[in-house]
């Protein structure tokens, strides 16, 4: 997931992804958009982000059925 700090989307997401990969046996990589300026400037805009397997998947709101699709459950 790429997120910010202080982003209530960000948090939204997270709790989805935490849910989902806990259930799954999964894990995911969480990466502050504030602190790299290319995924800043691809990004800006969409945040929060999810990727998977480097692919972007979604953006602004997590859907957990179609996440669950996605990884294969």
């Amino acid at each position: 997931m790429i997120g910010k700090p202080g982003c209530h989307l960000c948090d939204d997401a997270r709790e989805v992804l935490l849910r989902v990969t806990a259930e799954l046996g999964s894990a995911f990589e969480e990466k502050d958009i504030t602190q790299d300026a290319a995924l800043y400037e691809k990004y800006a805009e969409q945040i929060p982000v999810t990727l998977i397997d480097g692919r972007q998947h979604d953006f602004w709101r997590v859907d957990e059925r179609r996440l669950r699709a996605a990884l294969g459950a």
